[in-house]
């Protein structure tokens, strides 16, 4: 605490400094050092405002929020990157999403698996709404991901403009009913089960925080994910010098960024996992996927009326495996409403897989 100032509210405003200061510039070594430091202040500033909102608002709107809000960011960065152009510029959106969908879907779902049986043995969540959330994240990703690579209207991985627009369409639709699902028609689908033996923490009987302190912690959030991405984005040319420094190909650049700019949602699955709160997790990790698709997709639509090049969305042999083994797995362990270790395990193992392979093509 500063003059009544928490690190919460401080780290977010350094952080959003040291982006003006940098922005558009190249940095050196102790520049980019610092940033990285402001960088992880940022992703734990976001978790801890996170927490407020979702206290304030109730779930499942809480992990919608966050889900939501890193999603609209990250779609405006890629955004700026394609009308950028540069090399990679053609498949970087496909590359992206497909990061997002297997770090969230494999890594996030993993880890809080794992975290969660370690402490209660057996992971208990609803398979209602968690199954649901897997189905329009597999749909989503089937049309947008997948269906371009087999088209036969034009050459190579790509959709024709009429094509696009339907993707896009049915993706918008798609997410908006899941999101009035999950918030409205069936909620109790998407809260929290309760664990065997867990014993709730004080925060979580303590009464909801104010408006006004939900709207500050709002506003923080939003400032600490901008703050988040613009800074991973800085620091985008070290990494990238980093990665061809130890002879890994530029794509595994995406799945770096990817991993900074999910850090908020992970940290913040993890925590849950730890209270009991499994369903939390598996809000957060499949809300995301699903945002990064259905709302990727049509900004894309839209944008690529002036976007230079063509947009590749196909995914390739190598990722469309790896894709339906994650869906086939993810069924298996969604579909019971309670996992254990092995699951986690299991997860893990895939999201490994997938990173082993991003460096090892």
């Amino acid at each position: 605490m500063l003059n009544g100032l928490s690190w919460t509210m401080v780290v977010p405003f350094l952080a959003l400094v040291a982006l003006a200061l940098t922005w558009g510039r190249e940095i050196g070594s102790a520049p980019a050092v610092l940033v990285a430091v402001l960088l992880g202040g940022a992703v734990l500033a976001a978790v801890e405002h996170a927490e407020v909102v979702a206290h304030r608002v109730g779930e499942p709107f809480g992990s919608l929020v966050l889900a939501i809000a890193v999603t609209v960011i990250e779609v405006a960065l890629i955004v700026t990157l394609m009308v950028s152009g540069g090399e990679g510029s053609a498949t970087l959106a496909r590359d992206t999403v497909f990061a997002a969908a297997m770090i969230t879907t494999t890594g996030i779902v993993g880890v809080s698996v794992l975290i969660g049986s370690l402490r209660y043995g057996v992971t208990l969540f609803n398979a209602e709404g968690s199954g649901a959330a897997l189905a329009t994240v597999t749909t989503l990703a089937t049309l947008s991901l997948v269906l371009p690579t087999f088209t036969t209207s034009h050459p190579g991985p790509e959709f024709t403009p009429g094509q696009l627009a339907f993707a896009a369409l049915a993706s918008l639709g798609l997410y908006v009913v899941f999101v009035f699902t999950q918030t409205v028609r069936h909620r109790d689908f998407f809260l929290p089960v309760t664990q065997e033996d867990v014993v709730i923490d004080d925060d979580e009987h303590a009464p909801p925080p104010s408006t006004r302190s939900a709207l500050r912690s709002l506003a923080m959030l939003l400032a600490a994910l901008v703050a988040v991405v613009g800074l991973a984005k800085i620091e985008s040319q070290p990494i990238e010098t980093a990665v061809a420094a130890v002879g890994f190909p530029q794509s595994f650049v995406g799945v770096v960024i990817a991993l900074l700019v999910l850090l908020p949602e992970t940290l913040a699955a993890a925590r849950a996992a730890w209270r009991g709160r499994v369903q939390i997790s598996l809000n957060l990790a499949y809300g995301s996927a699903m945002a990064s698709i259905g709302l990727t997709i049509p900004a894309l639509a839209v944008a690529s009326v002036w976007l230079p090049g063509p947009l590749i969305l196909g995914l390739g042999g190598m990722q469309l495996v790896l894709l339906t083994l994650t869906v086939v797995v993810s069924v298996l362990t969604v579909v019971p409403g309670r996992a254990t270790r092995l699951q986690g395990a299991v997860h893990l193992v895939l999201f490994a897989a997938y990173v082993f392979l991003a460096v090892n093509p």
